[in-house]
């Protein structure tokens, strides 16, 4: 059995994968009731201003807003580079992306990735028994020793790479590519 699916079907998917569980690690706290679930959601792209909480005006955000309402939120934050493998990386590590190689995003031919000598910030919260996840776009290596599952989070649901980066993405001047199961 065949199936086809258009470029729109598999952005929206991505999207609404990434909208039900946020683009960064989200990790839960094991039975234990004495600490609190911890949930980072981190975004390429997205401004200040663009969840209803901090004022969004035309897009509704009403699970943000409701996390916000009942969690705790925080106003000021910055990233180590205004990219995504670079910006990703800092945030996982505590470190300087430059000083742990990751310069800029890396690009579909990249041979390297987040080195298994980096504690992450997965690695450091199962130090303290919590269960470990992340959903969305990791785009810190592809390469099987690279992806999440081996730098701490108990499970992955995502991208390796970039959404553009992916073997079928439409070239210039070519057709979209049919996707076949």
């Amino acid at each position: 059995m065949s199936f086809h699916l258009t470029r729109r079907q598999v952005l929206f998917a991505a999207t609404g994968t990434a909208l039900a569980a946020g683009t960064a690690p989200a990790m839960k706290v094991s039975s234990r009731a004495d600490r609190p679930n911890i949930i980072i959601i981190f975004t390429d792209d997205q401004g200040y201003g663009d969840v209803g909480v901090f004022g969004a005006k035309g897009d509704a955000t009403p699970n943000l807003d409701t996390m916000a309402a009942e969690g705790r939120k925080f106003t000021n934050f910055h990233v180590a580079q205004p990219v995504c493998s670079a910006s990703r990386a800092a945030l996982l590590t505590g470190c300087y992306p430059n000083r742990i190689g990751i310069h800029g995003a890396l690009g579909p031919g990249a041979k390297h990735g987040l080195s298994d000598t980096e504690m992450t910030l997965a690695e450091l919260v199962k130090q303290q028994g919590y269960v470990t996840g992340m959903a969305g776009k990791w785009h810190l290596g592809h390469h099987k020793r690279f992806l999440p599952t081996h730098h701490g989070f108990d499970e992955y649901l995502g991208l390796p790479y970039s959404n553009d980066m992916w073997p079928h993405h439409p070239k210039p001047g070519r057709a979209p590519t049919r996707l076949c199961r």
